[in-house]
């Protein structure tokens, strides 16, 4: 039998055969998870991050949906539509979030905010602001 991990301090990453590896979190995390799963193609990355203030960035994922849970906290999550953006209040533990394939998004906090994430990592953006079709 294995040990109990903290989903904080080692993520786990899921290859397309439903594998499943757990990795440490440190700070060159990014750069480790692009070099041993080669960019994350047919990967997803299981996560949690604990927010006290707003994303400071906006992401995109375009290998597909990913799913966004609040563990704790209370927090908007701001999905860019064309004609404006669509603002999904998460207040209550449990309540989730499927951002659809493409859909650029940030997080607004109001109270410190602990979230977990199935994310399709391959392609994924991150930027100051949202790449708004025109």
């Amino acid at each position: 039998m294995g040990q109990a991990l903290r989903l904080a301090s080692n993520f786990v990453v899921l290859n397309d055969e439903f594998g499943a590896d757990t990795v440490e979190v440190t700070p060159d995390l990014h750069e480790r998870l692009d070099e041993e799963y080669k960019d994350f193609a047919g990967h997803l990355l299981i996560s949690s991050y604990a927010f006290g203030d707003d994303w400071t960035t906006w992401e995109v994922h375009p290998a597909g949906d990913e799913f966004v849970i609040l563990v704790s906290g209370d927090a908007d999550l701001v999905l860019a539509k064309d004609g404006g953006d669509e603002t999904v209040r998460m207040t209550e533990p449990g309540t989730f979030v499927i951002v659809p394939r493409d859909t650029w998004h940030t997080a607004r906090v109001h109270a410190h905010s602990v979230m977990m994430f199935i994310t399709p990592g391959e392609g994924t953006i991150n930027a100051a602001e949202p790449v708004r079709e025109t």
